[in-house]
């Protein structure tokens, strides 16, 4: 407990330290608060009464994690930054494909960083207006939801300012975290709407196996934290590939000897990927649920098959769900990380790998160990992603099992290391001790292939 105190008072001695934090927590609490801001001509009540006993699906679900309840409220942040999130993801995957935007991203500089935040923003306020509108009639679906004495046209033309008004708010208030706050400013906010559920999550869970199994319950919070430091783990976890710079001559005498070359690693993530993969095979497995729906709309029949993959405890939807984030894992590991770029910065650098002959020998060679350990990152990442599933069938209920893996889990490690390495760097630019007694807290900023000194 010393310690502990010694570190707070080290952080807030640390005025700079002290006033990002504040606008960090000032910001959440703003962001948080517009959550609970319903909007007009939307009873909120009947609404929660309506999801509740009509059930949601995993789509639904998932939105309203992320948003922290604003989803089921009918808030003005009822869309949260999840707009901002797909414009981004667009941009990345066309940075990858068209020539355009991969010159914006490689060649361009800090002007083309700037041009693809313009164009972001405006693929944020498109994709807004789109899903606004599915929201908005989404609304008007649920019993009592919407006050039918407001003329339609005022409550959708209103309602989607107001909307749109709201996530890019949130997209302002996330940028405006990352300038003058501490972390990236879009992660904070998702993290803060997903643990936004865990409380009422957790004491429900506790209250309920407390009065039922205790043993039960011991086991289940123990079985949780070992799932927590699994995820820390891979999340954290490299392949040091040792790199040995080409020694140098000391001196310019005719006695000059060579200097032994610098030692260095090259540090392959494990989980190159993120939680990318979770959200690419999320959304394809939002598909059926779109075939599922316009089925009951025109022959008011369902197949087996479509409401198996409408139930994220089912089988079949946990197979598929695992395959594709396998299958994703690898595509989009192949995506950002490029050993041709490495084996060349190695070149230019005068540096190599102990054994191995730079050039092209060097890239087939960073190549098939990326390939090696993406294997147990990919299958890693689908255990996590399907394991919501599995603890639900065991007896957790459903609000508290979300939180035993799938991409709530990841996003909360991520985002808690990401801010915890922010907080360590100043700590240590001050001369203080850092966050842990040994070793150095490692984020997620670097993913992919690293250069770093292997500390």
């Amino acid at each position: 407990m010393k310690k502990f105190l010694e570190t707070i008072q080290n952080i807030w001695s640390i005025k700079e330290l002290r006033d990002k934090i504040l606008f960090t927590l000032i910001a959440l609490v703003v962001f948080r608060l517009g959550s609970f801001i319903v909007l007009p001509g939307v009873n909120y009540q009947a609404l929660e009464a309506s999801t509740t006993s009509g059930g949601t699906n995993d789509l639904l679900k998932l939105i309203n994690t992320f948003t922290g309840g604003a989803f089921n409220m009918g808030s003005i942040f009822a869309l949260g930054i999840m707009p901002y999130i797909t414009a981004s993801i667009i941009v990345q995957l066309l940075g990858f494909a068209v020539p355009y935007f991969q010159k914006l991203q490689q060649k361009e500089g800090e002007s083309g960083r700037k041009r693809l935040n313009q164009i972001t923003r405006f693929l944020t306020l498109f994709i807004t207006l789109v899903q606004g509108s599915g929201y908005l009639a989404y609304l008007k679906s649920q019993n009592g939801a919407v006050d039918t004495s407001v003329p339609d046209g005022v409550f959708w033309f209103s309602n989607m300012i107001i909307l749109s008004a709201g996530t890019i708010f949130a997209m302002w208030l996330g940028e405006k975290i990352t300038d003058k706050g501490i972390g990236n400013g879009i992660s904070l906010l998702i993290m803060v709407g997903i643990i936004a559920g865990l409380p009422t999550a957790f004491f429900s869970e506790v209250l309920e196996q407390f009065n039922s199994n205790i043993i039960l319950l011991i086991l289940e919070l123990a079985f949780f934290v070992l799932v927590v430091l699994a995820t820390i783990l891979v999340v954290q976890a490299v392949r040091k590939i040792p790199i040995q710079a080409a020694k140098k001559m000391v001196g310019r005498s005719a006695g000059a000897v060579p200097s032994a070359g610098a030692r260095d690693f090259i540090n392959l993530k494990l989980s190159a990927a993120g939680v990318m993969p979770i959200i690419f095979a999320q959304a394809i497995m939002f598909l059926p649920l779109t075939a599922a729906q316009w089925a009951m709309n025109n022959t008011n029949q369902q197949s087996d098959l479509l409401i198996s993959l409408n139930d994220w405890k089912s089988l079949p939807y946990n197979i598929i769900f695992f395959l594709l984030i396998v299958v994703f894992t690898y595509v989009y590991t192949a995506l950002i990380v490029n050993p041709q770029q490495y084996a060349e910065y190695l070149k230019r650098s005068n540096a190599f790998i102990p054994g191995i002959k730079p050039g092209q020998d060097t890239q087939d060679y960073i190549d098939t160990l990326t390939t090696r350990i993406t294997l147990p990152g990919a299958i890693f990442i689908g255990l996590i992603a399907i394991l919501p599933a599995i603890v639900a069938l065991a007896g957790v209920n459903d609000a508290f099992a979300i939180f035993f893996g799938g991409t709530s889990l990841l996003i909360l490690v991520g985002v808690v290391l990401d801010t915890l390495q922010q907080i360590e760097s100043y700590l240590l630019m001050r001369k203080y001790d850092g966050l842990v007694k040994s070793g150095r807290i490692s984020g997620r900023g670097s993913q992919g292939i690293t250069i770093g000194s292997g500390i």
